[in-house]
């Protein structure tokens, strides 16, 4: 399997304390969520989207998987206890055919300045292939609490 557990990137966390990321709900950056094949080759030393090895696009209705991935819609992040957290909303790719065995969630629209590309935020393992044939394919994000949140700093 090329995909060998979830974490956040080592850059996003240094990207972070510069500034060069704003989870804001409804004002801040754009964050995709990208699938990828068994071929992919992602830890928490990835940096940036990358095409390479991406899931094909698929789908049709309101909602289909395209190139680059699906955009998230982003809770503002709070704290829990003392742990920061940031959530978002599930997404759902429709009538979508899709084998994928890990993601990348990335930001699409850093801050000015920053000299950043499409910089990774996590890798997500899936844990082995998740399909779906001519169907939804379906993120269910984890609950937004300090031991669970996609997103989390302690």
């Amino acid at each position: 399997m090329a995909f060998s557990g979830s974490s956040l990137c080592t850059s996003f966390k240094v990207e972070i304390l510069k500034g060069a990321h704003d989870f804001t709900a409804s004002t801040g950056d754009t964050f995709k969520f990208a699938m990828y094949n068994n071929s992919a080759t992602f830890t928490a030393a990835t940096t940036a989207y990358t095409a390479t090895n991406e899931v094909a696009a698929s789908g049709t209705g309101t909602n289909p998987y395209a190139a680059g991935g699906g955009t998230l819609v982003s809770a503002t992040p709070v704290a829990d206890g003392t742990t920061a957290i940031c959530d978002f909303a599930d997404i759902t790719f429709t009538a979508a055919t899709i084998t994928a065995y890990g993601a990348l969630i990335y930001n699409t629209t850093p801050t000015s300045g920053s000299g950043l590309t499409n910089p990774t935020v996590c890798v997500l393992d899936f844990g082995g292939a998740k399909t779906s044939t001519a169907g939804d394919f379906t993120i269910v994000f984890p609950g937004a609490t300090a031991a669970v949140a996609i997103i989390r700093i302690a």
